[in-house]
């Protein structure tokens, strides 16, 4: 009796396993510019299998070849969150004792962030990664100031002398704030409804490989400029997982990891 109904048990968990990935994935791109691109694929797809149940050799020998570079494609594209969601998904169920450096430092960067754009205050934050951007910084107003929320959401205040600008954040250090960037002339990512807040964002990460936070006055909306690539309406959690995955001390953390297991193995 059991033999009767195993394939159908194995199907069910099969599709139970494709349904949860599916969920998992979607929950990292939905209202994203990223979700555009994945619906787009998915049109390719069905596209792909129609070919194939009309029997049209040539169009599906073509779209095999599509399908093939466009999963490359998305791989590389979405390596930050894809690199994320696999992280977040091999530590479920851990429990860490404290939070690390970089944690508060993250969480406030969140927490200032999406307050802004609730009160729809303007803002663009830059965070330095390999290339030096003292050049920027030497012409604005430098700080030297230990990074908090409350700095940030001050400085952007409309009263505030400083809030028509840029910040630029090293590492967990406010550098300087009335920070003019280079604007961008990509006219195919500034649309009628950006102004020069966003053209600053995207030009500095055509410049340099920072990456800029920008903050709508209009529509409260996130987005985020890298490599000269704008995303604009990040949800909360992407925001999180894609600095988290750029700027993740990772040396550091395994450092710790090490000492951790030293002082266990020492205590043994």
């Amino acid at each position: 009796m059991f033999v009767d109904f195993f394939p159908f048990i194995i199907a069910s968990i099969e599709i139970g396993l494709i349904a949860f990935a599916l969920y998992y994935l979607l929950s990292f791109f939905w209202n994203t510019r990223a979700m555009d691109l994945a619906a787009g694929l998915l049109v390719f797809l069905l596209i792909f299998a129609v070919t194939g149940w009309l029997h049209f050799p040539v169009l599906q020998t073509l779209m095999r070849y599509f399908v093939n570079a466009a999963v490359i494609g998305v791989l590389i594209i979405f390596q930050p969150e894809l690199r994320l969601a696999l992280a977040k998904l091999s530590m479920k169920g851990k429990k860490f004792e404290r939070l690390t450096e970089f944690d508060r430092f993250l969480e406030g960067l969140c927490h200032v962030v999406y307050r802004m754009s609730e009160r729809r205050v303007g803002a663009i934050l830059v965070l330095e990664n390999q290339d030096c951007l003292d050049e920027y910084a030497a012409k604005a107003v430098l700080m030297n100031a230990q990074f908090s929320s409350e700095l940030i959401e001050s400085i952007f205040m409309n009263q505030s002398p400083l809030h028509d600008g840029a910040v630029i954040i090293r590492g967990m250090t406010v550098l300087a704030s009335a920070v003019i960037l280079p604007l961008s002339d990509d006219s195919s990512q500034i649309n009628r409804s950006m102004g020069t807040r966003h053209r600053a964002a995207l030009g500095i990460t055509q410049h340099t490989d920072a990456l800029s936070i920008v903050i709508s006055e209009e529509s409260g909306k996130v987005s985020i400029a890298r490599e000269g690539i704008m995303t604009r309406g990040i949800r909360v959690d992407r925001f999180r997982g894609v600095l988290r995955s750029l700027f993740t001390p990772v040396e550091t953390e395994k450092k710790n990891v090490l000492k951790r297991w030293i002082g266990a193995w020492k205590g043994q």
